[in-house]
This record gives structure tokens, sequence and C-alpha cells, in this order.
């Protein structure tokens, strides 16, 4: 925030001093009006030298370094107008940055709010809520419904758990008594009992943390498309002016092609460009944090993408009924899904918005048992109702192939079967195609999920090469060994906690994050707020027309800058006259750069 007021309130001193020192001027204060001047040239040369150390830190000739040398070399010869004005371009292309990049939030902040920071640990028969630093390894820990696990653990009874932000599996997991329980998954079924295994240090959740802060220390840096212009135009502009200073003599006509060559059009007309391409992105729901963000989606080349909740819907849905010749299709959901409102589950809760979306009424139901993990029973209408695991195996009437599969009895007999699956957004096929189309070389599925389940994906999508049972480093490894094998860019596409460290480590870290500001839109450098797949392809393509308007509108201002060089070498334009020269070549780039192709995919 100091960082951005800092950079507008430069904005406000120098247009101030510019205003000031030309209204003085006309009064004939000339010399009130040149101190004038001289203090905003002052502040741009200060400010101006630290970003150009900043970035010779970096190994970066930076865009700044000719304004640094004009600001100089007016002041020498006391072309205060000119420097004055150069201060003004340095502070607005300046300030344009700021507001291109926005405030991008810190990769580790989801994550560690979504940790939880106590236990329930079990003392003398009552439950104490205890920070999990003080929770030793081997106590009795209790984890309630909905609750995160906060450390590792083994289980004391038999428990299902919801484990898809941290593996990628969509479908709750059952876990019997003294299974192995990673803290950062969430407990799907009732209240459970837990043995410790580990400290807070040591555990699953807590390693996660410290993996996306290293690949977040790691991650490939962007480089400024001006700087890129400015390593092949300072080299340039520079040694116009001393042969023009050898040839002529006059050491203020070589000042004025320094003037003249100052890269205004590098310094605003790429930043603009760049946040029109936000702008663009923001209206189809898409937040694209940096600049530098930007220019690397435009080059990408590969992208590293996850199944669950980024090409699937992330949840079980109804896929498939199958009902006995008895049963009556309206009545049986609707007597099923009046019993299924009172739980928490998510297979509950899938076939509660099946009744909802066919407008089928609940009933009150009572007597309700619920068996985590297993089912519910109740009375509804009468009639006992049980909804729950089948029994093996299923009759021969029962053709169903889902992954999931809930049976529903009325009165102990079965009345029907309902398959759940994960299916594929409806526009995901599309958003392969296009990311193709776009010029992506290489499309990689990489999920936590069965390699059954990802290969079907795969082959329903086109996608050639799919890894499967990937944990969170290694999607990291593979990451790395992509960017090892890749010139261009490498991006990574996720919505869960599993996909964290790789986002951070990408090049460009791309999040799902419509359902909620999750550690991976945390560790993300673009998030897709719509809850569109879509979108992803929609971003790609803003940011090439983005990238190449700006290219286009660098090399505009940049031949019209060489032209008046030429004419200031030619003893054409005195400084403050370059300068003036450069505000309409800034005028002319900038006016390029935002009147961008309004085109989206798919139209001509």
């Amino acid at each position: 925030m100091q960082a951005t007021l800092g950079k507008y309130g430069f904005v406000a001193f120098a247009l101030s001093s510019l205003a000031i020192g030309i209204f003085l001027n006309q009064l004939k204060q000339i010399e009130i009006a040149n101190l004038v001047w001289a203090l905003g040239a002052a502040l741009g040369l200060i400010l101006s030298l630290r970003w150009l150390i900043q970035a010779l830190r970096n190994k970066a000739l930076g865009s700044d370094t000719l304004a640094v040398v004009s600001i100089i070399a007016t002041g020498a010869t006391n072309e205060w107008l000119a420097a004055s004005i150069i201060s003004v371009m340095l502070a607005t292309g300046r300030a344009l940055e700021v507001w291109a990049e926005g405030r991008a939030s810190s990769h580790l902040d989801a994550l560690v709010s979504r940790a939880p920071h106590d236990a329930h640990l079990l003392q003398s028969n009552e439950y104490v809520d205890t920070a999990i630093a003080s929770v030793p390894v081997g106590s009795l820990i209790l984890v309630r419904s909905g609750e995160v696990v906060p450390l590792d653990g083994i289980l004391q009874s038999e428990a299902l758990f919801d484990e898809s932000a941290l593996t990628g599996e969509p479908e709750p997991i059952w876990r019997a008594k003294n299974s192995s329980v990673q803290s950062g998954v969430v407990n799907a079924g009732s209240s459970v009992l837990l043995k410790t295994s580990t400290n807070a240090a040591d555990s699953t959740y807590a390693n996660l943390i410290n993996l996306v802060a290293s690949a977040k220390q790691q991650a490939t840096k962007g480089v400024r498309l001006a700087n890129k212009w400015a390593i092949r135009f300072v080299p340039i502009a520079l040694g116009m002016a001393i042969i023009t200073w050898l040839i002529s003599g006059d050491i203020k006509q070589a000042v004025a092609v320094i003037v003249a060559a100052t890269p205004c059009p590098l310094i605003l007309a790429v930043p603009v460009a760049i946040v029109s391409g936000i702008s663009r992105a923001s209206k189809v729901g898409v937040i694209i944090k940096t600049g530098s963000a930007l220019e690397q989606l435009s080059r990408v080349e590969v992208v590293l993408i996850d199944k669950t909740g980024t090409l699937t819907e992330g949840g079980p849905r109804v896929s498939q009924l199958v009902w006995s010749k008895d049963a009556n299709e309206v009545e049986t959901i609707g007597l099923a899904t009046s019993l299924e409102q009172h739980s928490s589950n998510i297979v509950a809760r899938a076939l509660v918005e099946l009744a909802k979306d066919r407008q089928i009424a609940f009933q009150p139901a009572t007597n309700v048992f619920e068996t985590p993990g297993h089912g519910l029973t109740g009375t509804v209408d009468g009639k006992i109702i049980s909804v729950g695991q089948p029994k093996l195996p299923l009759p021969d009437w029962a053709k169903i192939q889902s992954s999931l599969i809930t049976e529903i009895q009325i009165d102990g007999r079965i009345a029907g079967y309902i398959g759940l699956s994960d299916p594929l957004r409806t526009d995901a096929k599309t958003t392969i195609k296009n990311l193709f189309a776009l010029g992506v070389k290489r499309i990689l599925l990489v999920s936590g999920d069965r390699e059954e389940t990802v290969a079907k994906v795969a082959n329903e999508l086109g996608i050639r090469e799919h890894f499967a049972s990937m944990a969170p480093e290694q999607k990291l490894m593979m990451l790395t060994k992509t960017q090892n094998e890749t010139k261009g860019t490498v991006a990574v596409v996720g919505d869960g906690i599993n996909d964290a460290p790789a986002l951070a480590a990408a090049d460009i870290g791309i999040a799902m994050g419509a359902r909620g500001a999750t550690a991976a839109s945390q560790s993300s450098d673009v998030v897709i707020v719509e809850d569109s797949i879509g979108r992803l392809a929609e971003a790609v393509f803003i940011s090439k027309t983005a990238a190449k308007r700006a290219l286009q509108a660098s090399t505009i201002g940049m031949a019209l800058a060489l032209i008046a060089m030429i004419c200031a070498a030619f003893g054409f334009l005195n400084p403050s006259e370059s300068a003036i020269v450069q505000e309409f070549i800034d005028a002319a780039a900038i006016s390029f750069a935002l009147v961008g192709s309004r085109s989206t995919i798919g139209q001509s």
C-alpha cells in the first residue's frame, strides 16, 4: 500500500511541478519556474535511479535507463522544462503499472486461514480446545462433523472423509478403524476420535504449506515487455547521441536526441495495453493479478491441468437411475430425498439436488438414524425408508455402471439404485480444443484420482498425456521436469490444496476459484472466478491479444521516436521541443494500445 501511494504521489508531485513551472514561466518568473521544474526532475531522478538499480540487480536493463540519462542530461544543460516533462511521463508509467498489477494477496494466506489452530484434546473425560502446537504425539483428539483434521493420526473408529482437497478424489472415502488419516482432510461423517501420530510441525498439512512456500520462492519470474525493448533500443539511442555530439560539437543537440529517445511509449503504452487486457479479462470472469502474469499467459506452450473441480464439476452428481418394476420413480425419489435432507453427506446433497431440479416435494421424516459411511434409515409418509450402500451382489435387473452407487429400500424391499459420478464440465472438451487452436503444444492431465478415472477423462477430452495418483510433491516434480523440457511458458491449472505447490511454482498458475478463496487461488497468478473452465481459453486469447497490441504500440512509438531522434540529430529540435514531440508520440502509442480488438474466440 505504501508503494502504491508513493507512486501515485509521485504522479501528483510531477504534474504539479510541471504545471506550476509553466504558470510561473508565463509570468516571466523564469528562474523560479526552472527551480520548480528542477524539483520535479530531482524526485524523478531519485526514484528512477532506484528502479534502475533494482532492475540491474535482477540482471535486467530497465526501460527507465534512458529516462535516467535524459533527466541527468537535461539538468546538466539547464533544460528543466524537458526534465520535468520526462519526470511526469516516468511517474505516469509507474502508476499505470501499479494499477495494472492491483493487489495480489499472499500465496499462503488461504492455507494458513484454512488450517485449524486448535484441536479438541481429550483430558479427564473432557474435550479442551488446545493449540495444535501444544498437542503431544499420542493424544486423543475429537474431530467433529465438517471439521478439518488438524493433525495426522490413527482412527479409533471407522469414519468417512472428504479428501478431495488433498488427493483430487471427488467421492467421500470410508476409512476403517486403525487407519491412518492425514491432516487437511474434512470429516464428512459424524464425530470421530483420532490418536495423533505427528506433532503440528511434522503434519501433512504443515508440510504442504512449507512446500508451497518453497515452490513460490523458486517460481519463474516474468520479464517486463518494456525491458525487452529497452535492451535493443537503449544502445541505439546512446550511440546516436554520442555520434551527434562528436559531429556537431553541440551538447544540447545530443541531449535533444536523448530526450527524443526517452522510451515513454514503452513506459506508458505497454502498461496501458496490459491494463486493457487485464480489464477485458475481468469482464469475462478472469482475474489476472499482474502485468507480468498476462505476458507469461500470452506465451503459454504447455498446460498441466487438474481433473477434479477443474475439468469436472468437482463433486458427485446423479448420473444413472435404475428402478425395480414395482417402483414409482417420482415417489421413490421423494421418499429417499426427504430422508437424505437430514444428512450433511455430499452424496445426500447430490440426491437432494436431484429432487429440487425435478421439483419433487419433500415430506417430513421421523426416527432418522444415520450410520456414517453406510447410510440413513427413517420413516417418511408412514413407510420405513433406507438409503445407503448397496448390498452385493446387485440384482440382475440393476444394470448400473457408476463408480458410486446408492441403494433405496422401502419397507425392506429394494426400490432402486442411484448411480453418482463426477461429470465433465460441459465446456471442457471445447476448452481443450480451443487451447490447442491458440498455440498450446502440449496438455497434460495430472490428477490425484485413480488411473481408470483419469484415463477415461483424458480419452473423452482428447488429451494424449495423463498421469494419475499424483501427490502434491509429485505434481511439483512433474512441473519441474516439464519446465526443463520446454522453452516457452508452462501453465498449471487447478482448484485444490493439492494443486497449490505446483500453482505457486509454475511460470503461470491458474486457479478455478469460483467456490471461494481457496489455497489454489491464493497461490496462483490468475483466478477464474466464473465457474467455467471455458474462461481458461478466453484468458489465453485475451492475453495474446493484449501482448500483441502492446508490441504493436511499442513498435509504432519507437519508430516515431527514431524519426524524432534523427530530426534532433540534424538540429531541427532542441531538448524542450524534443520533449513536446515525445508527448505527441506518447499520445499516438497510447491511443493505439487502447484501441484493442474486441473479438473473442470463435469470432472472425
